[in-house]
């Protein structure tokens, strides 16, 4: 019986600016956080991926792949608001289970829609009312199976544009015949795949013929057991992740490459995590702060402390932690900066501390006063001082697996969405390594 559909968004965030800038349609593209050079490419546009371009990779050296390629700098805002669209149109035909990712929803399958032939036409209606609704160039691949571990396989085995059904009858023979490899299921990485190879099993006739003990075994985990369930078709529920750390990160700008900015930016990435931090009702009990330096040289530190949520904790940590800084690093400028809570504890099983407890309800309240004010009247319109400076970098990021919450960030989305976007500069002649 089919019970779910995965949908896939083929090059989501190319795809949107493709559909907001007309100019931009059938054009190689490259979204980057910043327009620098030395950035890195978080998305490519289908056009830029047939020309063998790969994301992750510097901006200089793609451009160098393909001279025509357009750098677009990216707007989470407006991927947020279309994913929000997208969402509703599906929800119009077929209910959303679980949002998987900004680019991948989940969709539950029955009643007529579990026969093949139904199933298929829903995901052409869904196809359809996506482009009469939202626009053309939101392209997806739908997959169609008993669960959503096949469907999500499905889905991923032909972009863009695919539909690819599973029935239980079709496991292993339409895998095999579709020459799928182990790296293409949904938590086989690198490191597992060679443990099963070590175990024998190197392909799709052997991983589907182990037994589910076996699978067990050579994860170490009940995960194995997940698996073998749903590899056979069964519905057996994955657990929802645990929030083990919660963080942010910055490429700097040329013009803030130098330690006392860099610090001012590790300063207003620890304000957002903090913010986060309090939303999400958990507490921290260790912070970590590392910067990466133009020579590749790294440097981190961390300190423990008892669970809290305030951020003026928080800022003596980072303080504390940036003085011990090798005085060797001074001279290097920084490229890179990031600052990750780790420790974590649920608001619910946290204990206050009984001698702080009269500080801890004074900061609370403040700490709650600033959030709305930024909340109410807009991102940075109350901010602790040692942030000062660098409150215009540190924009939204989106994580493929978090879509962060635009009235959190302080963001309205569709305000900015309205914006005109602002064209993208002329390349330099010869993108030279020290211009970026």
């Amino acid at each position: 019986m089919l019970r779910a559909l995965a949908i896939d968004f083929n090059s989501y965030f190319a795809s949107v600016e493709q559909q907001e800038r007309p100019e931009l349609r059938g054009q190689p593209i490259a979204v980057v956080p910043l327009l620098t050079e030395s950035t890195g490419v978080i998305a490519l546009s289908l056009e830029a991926k047939k020309l063998g371009l790969k994301r992750n990779a510097r901006l200089a050296e793609a451009r160098r792949l393909c001279p025509g390629l357009i750098a677009v700098e990216s707007r989470p805002e407006v991927y947020i608001d279309y994913h929000h669209r997208l969402r509703a149109v599906v929800e119009t035909l077929v209910p959303v289970k679980k949002v998987q990712s900004i680019d991948e929803l989940e969709c539950e399958l029955s009643g007529d829609f579990t026969v093949p032939a139904r199933a298929l036409r829903l995901a052409e209606q869904i196809r359809a009312r996506i482009v009469r609704d939202v626009g053309p160039w939101l392209r997806c691949s739908i997959g169609i199976g008993p669960n959503w571990f096949l469907a999500k396989l499905a889905s991923d085995l032909e972009k863009p544009d695919g539909l690819v059904l599973f029935e239980e009858t079709d496991i292993p023979s339409k895998l095999i015949a579709r020459d799928v490899q182990l790296s293409d299921f949904t938590g086989i990485g690198e490191s597992m795949e060679q443990r099963l190879r070590a175990a024998g099993i190197g392909d799709v006739a052997a991983l589907y013929a182990a037994s589910s003990a076996q699978l067990r075994a050579i994860w170490g985990s009940v995960e194995g057991a997940r698996f073998h369930d749903w590899l056979h078709g069964g519905l057996q529920e994955r657990e929802a992740p645990k929030t083990s750390t919660l963080g942010h990160s910055q490429v700097l700008p040329p013009e803030q490459r130098q330690p006392a900015a860099a610090l001012a930016v590790l300063h207003r990435l620890l304000q957002k995590a903090a913010m986060r931090l309090r939303h999400e009702h958990l507490y921290a009990g260790g912070l970590r702060v590392s910067v990466r330096h133009r020579d590749d040289t790294d440097w981190s530190a961390d300190l423990r402390f008892n669970e809290t949520q305030d951020t003026l904790r928080f800022i003596a940590a980072l303080n504390t932690l940036w003085a011990r800084r090798p005085r060797a690093l001074a001279s290097q400028a920084p490229l890179r900066v990031s600052i990750l809570f780790d420790h974590l504890l649920p608001s619910t099983q946290h204990t206050g501390d009984l001698f702080e407890a009269e500080k801890e309800k004074t900061r609370d309240k403040l700490n709650l006063a600033v959030d709305t004010l930024n909340q109410t009247f807009g991102k940075n319109s109350v901010y602790f001082g040692g942030a000062h400076g660098a409150t215009g970098y540190t924009p939204m990021r989106i994580a493929f697996t978090r879509i962060p919450n635009p009235q959190l960030e302080n963001i309205d989305a569709s305000r900015q969405r309205r914006l005109k976007p602002t064209p993208p500069p002329a390349p330099p002649p010869d993108f030279p390594e020290n211009e970026a």
